[in-house]
């Protein structure tokens, strides 16, 4: 039988430093602004540990994977560290390791994008004063 962790958890657990919410660590990670919009995210399916549909308050730990969609661009990210408070961008990106795969087809992504952007014709706007006179001087020619 093995013995209890001194620091109160179940035997085999993570000790509480290396374990956080999955909402906070969202937020810490900066892939949601607030607390409030990544436990939405986590509750419709746009955040999901490990592949799987979670709570807000479910563990996350170190070796974890997690998928979070924003904005039609899927970002799959191994958890390296966990934390309890926000820090700095490059707090956040040293919290996960993004997979190649998911950097591959996120930047595949950006240029069907882009593509797409450039064949689509652009509204350039209200015409100018100049250019308003020019479509009315052709119209009144009949």
């Amino acid at each position: 039988m093995r013995k209890p962790d001194p620091a109160g958890g179940r035997p085999g657990d993570a000790t509480a430093g290396e374990r956080v919410r999955f909402d906070k660590w969202l937020w810490a990670a900066r892939f949601c602004k607030t607390r409030t919009l990544a436990a939405q995210a986590i509750d419709t399916g746009q955040a999901r540990l490990n592949g799987d549909r979670v709570k807000a308050a479910h563990v996350v730990r170190a070796g974890d994977t997690v998928s979070v969609r924003k904005q039609g661009l899927v970002w799959s990210v191994a958890v390296i560290a966990v934390a309890e408070r926000r820090g700095s961008a490059e707090v956040a990106a040293a919290l996960y390791r993004e997979l190649p795969e998911s950097a591959a087809a996120r930047s595949e992504e950006a240029l069907r994008r882009r593509a797409a952007a450039a064949v689509e014709t652009r509204f350039a706007g209200r015409p100018t004063k100049r250019q308003r006179r020019k479509l009315e001087d052709f119209l009144n020619e009949a």
